[in-house]
């Protein structure tokens, strides 16, 4: 159970790529998209390579606006601003002099960044610890790719499909070899948890798309919000600057 939940925390933080490459655990082979840049794939290749758990899930596919969705993808820190207020999670990301940190509201703290961004991919890694009152803490390494594909939809709506493929590698060779023991039941938590981070997204896009002005509001009123990224968030839903709460719908993309 502790593995689980460190490699739960780890694979979400969050919330890979090796071109010619693949990772294989447990038989099952994940290769990665060749069109992440050699930089990115040499960087995390350590990860990749040598993981104690690597999933691939496909989402169920959802209809909303495509932009909005993006947006909470290049904005983790306004994200978890946006999930926190609608309630659909606990994570925490935040800005330092050093990087972004994270929390992920259940143990796990550390760092995290989006190494790549193309149309339809974005790459993450996040490095952290998940400490226990008790137990020792585990400190370990995420790598998750974001794979999507959108589908022109009604009213400007569009069924956006996507795919979650992760890697995580704990720091301690006996979690490792535990890990690989137990393969079966952490391979089947980790896939459960990329579905509930499709599923993340589409319930907040899906929930701004519906009250674009009602959310803003409530966004607006969190503290700590960047005020840059409010802004850019106001202007993509088209309300003005004034009363927000009396646009309800966004212009179609």
């Amino acid at each position: 159970m502790r593995f689980q939940r460190a490699g739960r925390a780890l694979l979400l933080l969050a919330v890979l790529a090796l071109g010619d490459a693949a990772a294989t655990v447990a038989g099952v082979t994940l290769a990665l998209p060749s069109r992440v840049p050699e930089a990115a794939r040499a960087r995390l290749q350590p990860v990749t390579d040598h993981a104690s758990l690597a999933v691939k899930v496909n989402g169920e596919p959802f209809v909303a606006r495509r932009d909005i969705f993006e947006y909470l993808l290049d904005h983790p820190v306004f994200a978890t601003h946006v999930t926190r207020m609608l309630k659909l999670a606990r994570y925490r990301i935040w800005r330092t002099p050093s990087g972004l940190a994270i929390d992920d509201g259940w143990g796990t703290v550390g760092t995290f960044e989006v190494v790549h961004a193309d149309d339809g991919l974005r790459l993450m890694y996040a490095s952290g610890v998940y400490q226990h009152k008790v137990l020792p803490d585990i400190q370990g390494q995420a790598v998750v790719l974001i794979d999507y594909g959108a589908q022109p939809a009604a009213n400007g709506r569009s069924t956006i499909n996507a795919a979650v493929t992760g890697f995580v590698k704990l720091d301690s060779r006996i979690l490792a070899m535990a890990s690989k023991l137990a393969t079966p039941v952490a391979t089947a938590k980790g896939e459960k948890e990329a579905r509930r981070l499709v599923k993340l997204f589409a319930k907040a896009t899906r929930a701004i798309d519906a009250d674009p002005g009602g959310v803003f509001e409530r966004v607006r009123q969190s503290p700590g919000v960047p005020a840059r990224e409010l802004d850019g968030f106001r202007r993509l839903l088209n309300l003005g600057s004034g009363d927000a709460t009396t646009a309800r719908t966004p212009a179609a993309r």
